[in-house]
């Protein structure tokens, strides 16, 4: 399982969509993308600002380097 944590509301919202409706969202990061299923969308609204941890289950295909 993959987590990360993001500020951008919009991006919070693109994977929250994703999960509701069981499609495969793709994540970049340190050069590689990271494409599988969203787990979770979890807010901490405790920090300033607010922050939302993403967890996502990475299909074994679709993990690239690039």
């Amino acid at each position: 399982m993959f987590k990360f944590e993001t500020v951008d509301p919009k991006v919070a919202q693109r994977f929250r969509v994703a999960q509701y409706n069981g499609k495969h969202a793709a994540v970049e990061t340190d050069g590689a993308t990271i494409t599988g299923l969203v787990r979770s969308v979890v807010e901490r609204e405790a920090r300033d600002p607010t922050r939302w941890t993403i967890s996502i289950v990475p299909m074994s295909s679709k993990v690239k380097q690039a």
